[in-house]
């Protein structure tokens, strides 16, 4: 049965996308066991990171971040598996500086700046539901 905790938000970031890391990075989590349940390449508009990153709008770092995220093409998607679904995303994702994060994980293995860490993950139940919301209403 699918519930909310058995679903979770990534975003492939323009920086995993230019690099031709997307197939690598879905294919870690379908080898995990998740499944994709809806993706799409689209470049994001300030509207919509407006509403993703709504607890940052006021941060200073906030126009850098909006220039890095539409930059270029992101892939945006949404996986489904056990409960807390999210929680086995964020693991697999290691930490968000790169160079904290340990082996093994996507951050870790691949990512080379704390700016551009290829790809962002919900960080609760309650994050995921509101950002899938945000990028695949239909859902």
């Amino acid at each position: 049965m699918t519930t909310a905790s058995n679903r979770t938000f990534i975003i492939c970031k323009p920086d995993a996308v230019e690099r031709g890391y997307v197939g690598h990075i879905l294919d870690r989590f379908e080898r995990k066991g998740l499944k994709l349940v809806a993706g799409e390449l689209r470049v994001l508009d300030e509207a919509t990171l407006s509403q993703h990153y709504a607890e940052h709008v006021e941060k200073p770092f906030y126009g850098d971040l909006v220039a890095f995220m539409s930059r270029s093409p992101a892939f945006v998607a949404v996986l489904e598996g056990p409960e807390d679904t999210f929680a086995v995303v964020r693991t697999m994702m290691g930490a968000t500086n790169p160079a904290e994060a340990p082996p093994g994980t996507i951050r870790g293995d691949l990512g080379t700046e704390m700016t551009e860490n290829l790809v962002h993950g919900s960080d609760s139940v309650e994050s995921a539901t509101r950002e899938i919301g945000i990028f695949f209403p239909s859902l």
